[in-house]
């Protein structure tokens, strides 16, 4: 049996403008074609799993409750417009934190590293070989060949064309 494709997204940049460690409700501002690119991903039978590292968490810019707060807030904007996410991992660690809770030099979840991926597909059983990456950095798509799953760099524009151009989708 095998499992599942996934779209692995991430969030800044990707899904959502990145302005410097988003946070609060006034940051969300969606890139355009987001929602439509989910909902062709949805609609294709991917899984759509967001993969975010978090580091505002460790460098203490705001707290993990306002962290999720956030990400909920994402995620329910885009169901608004019929748009499903399925899962949604982030990793708050970083080698300099604040905190020694979110301190470490080379925390597995953080991408480059593909801990998220890898908890994502063994808990949602998912096929790395029919996955891809979206990422807007190199890291990104680093996690993504780590973990066995294709990436695509996306520098901006329209998601919604993007994935329709580049994934085929």
């Amino acid at each position: 049996m095998t499992g599942r494709p996934a779209a692995f997204l991430d969030r800044d940049g990707v899904l959502i403008e990145d302005s410097g460690y988003p946070h609060r409700p006034e940051d969300l501002k969606l890139i355009p074609g987001a929602a439509a690119a989910v909902r062709r991903m949805n609609k294709a039978g991917y899984r759509t799993v967001i993969v975010t590292n978090q580091s505002g968490v460790a460098r203490g810019l705001f707290s993990e409750e306002t962290m999720n707060a956030f990400n909920d807030l994402l995620v329910a904007r885009l169901a608004e417009e019929g748009a499903i996410i399925d899962a949604v991992y982030s990793a708050p660690f970083h080698p300099e934190a604040i905190e020694a809770r979110y301190r470490h030099p080379d925390h597995p979840d953080r991408k480059p590293n593909p801990g998220m991926l890898l908890r994502a597909i063994a808990q949602h059983h998912l096929d790395p070989a029919q996955s891809f990456i979206i990422g807007d950095q190199t890291r990104d798509l680093q996690a993504g060949e780590r973990a066995g799953v294709a990436g695509y760099l996306f520098e901006g524009g329209d998601l919604d064309s993007f994935v329709r151009d580049v994934v085929g989708l």
